[in-house]
């Protein structure tokens, strides 16, 4: 992460908001519709669907799923997504996006932060399926598959099959700022510079996840609910549901970056993308190693050296054709003099 400038820092290490940030937020509620989703891609072009100002508070109710993966009993289903599914036209990924939300005072190259404060389930049931031709092991299963799974939201289980309690951790899968405007409509299946179908499952309620910015306003925009995921992401779905999330949207004119980057309450967290999944892991690295550089005065090789002996370098997802690694560096090693 590159800073513009030498602003106050705060007790985490991150430089201190401005201000005006500090100021109690308004707080704002956006619902999935027809008028508010944009179902498996991604666009510039899109207008905000909300506007608000920076250090605001945005409570979105998401959907989840297409018209063949939803349980027999309707009444389980969100009636809005019917309504969705009957008028929204469906771009080239199965992801449906609510927003976007444009945050006043944004510009590119700002930093949108965004702040999870909360993460909640909106259903009692999830799926999974595989599609032919995908996932990690697609010579390995070359059918249509796909299940229906309840979801115990009192326990905050997902009972798999009798005996296989899986707990829920929901996070969202895809989320986001607006692509550079010459990209055009691109679709949701690819992480990227601007987020999108990140499927990282460390990004859950108290995390706070940074996206640099490519267009007035950002255009935030989330979905691709998920109640659970192990990394790597195998076989291409997770515990796939609806989840309303809340967030506070900032923007950060001290900060620049070249990709998201994350924070949670105990570790520093920095991502690669690429269709190699070894390209990916030094992608991860090399901001692994710039971050340490630029924050703990290090040289590049102290740098790299720690980052073998104290960093863990994860597989965040292997199905998004381009694959994705990050690199978590524990708060715990920088201690105070």
């Amino acid at each position: 992460m590159i800073r513009k400038e030498a602003p106050a820092r705060c007790a985490a290490g991150r430089p201190a908001l401005p201000a005006e940030e500090a100021r109690m937020p308004t707080r704002h509620e956006l619902r999935s519709s027809p008028a508010t989703v944009h179902w498996g891609f991604w666009d510039a072009s899109l207008p905000p669907v909300l506007t608000v100002r920076s250090g605001d508070e945005v409570t979105v109710h998401t959907v989840s799923g297409g018209p063949d993966q939803l349980p027999e009993d309707r009444r389980r289903v969100p009636p809005e997504l019917l309504e969705i599914h009957a008028k929204v036209s469906k771009g080239e990924g199965p992801h449906l996006l609510t927003g976007p939300i444009a945050v006043e005072g944004a510009e590119p190259g700002d930093v949108l932060e965004v702040r999870i404060l909360d993460i909640a389930l909106r259903q009692d049931w999830a799926r999974n399926h595989m599609v032919p031709f995908k996932g990690t092991l697609p010579e390995d299963f070359p059918r249509h598959w796909h299940t229906q799974i309840d979801l115990d939201l009192q326990r905050r289980v997902a009972r798999w099959i009798p005996g296989v309690e899986v707990p829920l951790s929901p996070f969202f899968g895809n989320f986001g700022v607006a692509p550079r405007p010459d990209y055009g409509r691109v679709t949701s299946h690819y992480p990227a510079e601007y987020g999108g179908n990140l499927d990282n499952k460390e990004l859950v309620a108290g995390t706070t996840a940074y996206f640099p910015v490519w267009n007035r306003g950002a255009l935030f925009s989330v979905g691709d609910g998920h109640g659970a995921q192990g990394d790597g992401e195998c076989d291409q779905t997770a515990i796939e549901t609806a989840l309303t999330g809340t967030f506070r949207l900032v923007v950060r004119k001290d900060l620049s970056m070249k990709l998201p980057q994350a924070e949670t309450p105990t570790h520093y967290i920095t991502m690669g993308f690429d269709p190699d999944l070894d390209d990916a892991v030094k992608i991860a690295l090399r901001d692994a190693i710039a971050y340490l550089t630029r924050t703990r005065g290090m040289s590049r090789e102290q740098a790299y050296s720690l980052c073998s002996n104290a960093v863990d370098i994860r597989v965040t997802q292997l199905v998004n054709v381009y694959r994705g690694a990050h690199c978590m560096i524990p708060k715990s090693i920088f201690v105070s003099r």
